[in-house]
């Protein structure tokens, strides 16, 4: 099958790419670079993967990559997820990611591709009443981003029911792995990891006893190929773990890979964080027949030998 992938050089994105290669499909990538790192392509694209350098905010551009690349299935990752950079500056939160979304919706119209939509968990739903939260919650989110996200989704369904187009979303919790960038605005997996690489002691806002769901980019990749592999797959599927960890347990986990001291350094609460977010993944079980395979300390483990040895 002909795959183009959206944000396709970035940590999602890149190990996404080397998943459907590996299945045998033919993948392109769209992505502007902003973030992503075109290194992280390097064994793709010498396996066949073709780099198209495009903004997902320009319509034109959009519709060129889209026209060459004549996918079938589009899986739609490029985005902007800085939540302190939506709040700062909404309209440019926006532009990527309800535009830029638009955009790729329009051209895959044109090119009749399904699109496979990459969203966000926590940040949609907020401070939900049921946790772990199911598609069913009413989204609340508290940031622009979480909101540009959701209006997101809205869009791939008007574009089903308006212009046929098939399309799903993943939800995804606080994906964590290798190609994270500890410096980037990545989860706190990434960044007390890059502690352990420069021999730092990790910072714990507030108390430390936030808890979030947090899922291994290996799994986040197979639910979306389960996606892909369920024709008929429409609406939005939660893709975590089912399971509430604090930041308090991921340092405990992490302390015995340090060689200095690995105690935490508090300090103030920021401001709006969450202090419970986990998803409740019955829908993808029972749909796509997806579970998630790896634990937090194994996924941990993994992540910890790739930084070790990336230097990252």
């Amino acid at each position: 099958m002909r795959i183009l992938v959206t944000g396709g050089a970035g940590f999602i994105g890149s190990n996404l790419v080397d998943a459907l290669l590996d299945d045998g499909h033919e993948v392109a990538v769209l992505d502007d670079l902003s973030s992503g790192r075109e290194s992280n392509l390097e064994d793709a694209r010498a396996r066949g993967a073709v780099l198209h350098r495009a903004d997902v905010r320009e319509p034109d551009q959009v519709s060129r990559v889209v026209a060459e690349a004549a996918p079938e299935a589009i899986f739609h990752l490029a985005a902007q997820i800085d939540v302190r950079k939506s709040v700062a500056d909404p309209a440019y939160d926006a532009r990527t990611n309800v535009e830029g979304t638009i955009n790729v919706l329009r051209a895959a119209v044109d090119a009749e591709a399904r699109v496979i939509n990459v969203s966000t968990g926590g940040a949609i739903y907020g401070e939900a009443d049921v946790i772990p939260s199911p598609e069913t919650v009413e989204p609340l989110p508290e940031a622009p981003y979480g909101q540009s996200k959701y209006c997101a989704e809205r869009y791939v369904g008007l574009f089903g029911r308006l212009h046929g187009l098939r399309g799903a979303t993943c939800r995804l919790a606080n994906v964590y792995g290798p190609r994270q960038d500890p410096l980037g605005e990545a989860g706190v997996v990434a960044i007390f990891c890059g502690k352990l690489q420069t021999g730092e002691r990790p910072t714990v806002y507030g108390t430390g006893r936030q808890t979030r769901d947090y899922v291994y980019v290996g799994d986040v990749v197979g639910a979306l190929r389960a996606v892909l592999a369920k024709e008929d797959a429409a609406g939005e599927y939660n893709v975590g773990t089912g399971v509430e960890s604090s930041v308090l347990d991921i340092v405990e986990a992490l302390a015995p890979y340090a060689e200095r001291d690995f105690e935490p350094v508090f300090a103030p609460a920021r401001l709006g964080e969450m202090e419970r977010s986990c998803l409740d993944v019955t829908r993808a079980r029972e749909e796509l027949g997806w579970a998630p395979t790896v634990d937090l300390a194994e996924g941990l483990r993994r992540t910890v030998e790739w930084a070790a040895r990336v230097g990252a």
